[in-house]
């Protein structure tokens, strides 16, 4: 017949045992919010483009038809990387991409090739864009959007 082993386990007071659990299963405090909400003061200082950086140059797409462009588009509005993006920009083309004109589309394009959160604050109006954005008639167009006077409950827009 076999015997049991026991194992033994050193004794740990009552005291030293709730500072052990205590430092095992409390964490730390930390001196910000690693994931800061959108529009806190936090958020919109950790989100800025350094001014310097110049503008993103967009890949050539020779011969691509309007068709290939509008597709383009709204797959790129619909996959930003932050839902915020997603969301505002989704249905933003899924409204105005059917009647915007050539020239319209190339400038949406360019826009889309700006970092995420900039867009998302241009078109809030907690940013002034730079330059080269601030007579543009399709971030108008998107800052009406949204500012969604009609306070309709968008959601993504379903994939035709």
């Amino acid at each position: 017949m076999q015997h049991a082993t026991r194992i033994s386990r050193p004794h740990i007071c009552r005291s030293n045992r709730r500072l052990l659990r205590r430092t095992l299963f409390a964490s730390p405090p930390t001196s910000s919010d690693p994931w800061p909400l959108p529009h806190t003061p936090q958020h919109l200082s950790n989100t800025v483009t350094p001014s310097h950086t110049p503008a993103p140059q967009p890949l050539p797409r020779p011969n691509e038809s309007l068709q290939a462009m509008r597709a383009r588009l709204v797959y790129q509005s619909r996959k930003r990387g932050t839902l915020e993006s997603d969301l505002l920009l989704s249905t933003f083309a899924r409204d105005h991409l059917p009647v915007m004109s050539e020239a319209e589309m190339r400038e949406y394009d360019k826009l889309l090739d700006e970092p995420d959160w900039d867009i998302y604050y241009w078109s809030t109006g907690n940013r002034t864009p730079p330059e080269r954005w601030s007579n543009s008639a399709i971030l108008d167009k998107l800052r009406v959007h949204a500012k969604n006077e009609g306070k309709v409950v968008r959601k993504m827009p379903a994939l035709s």
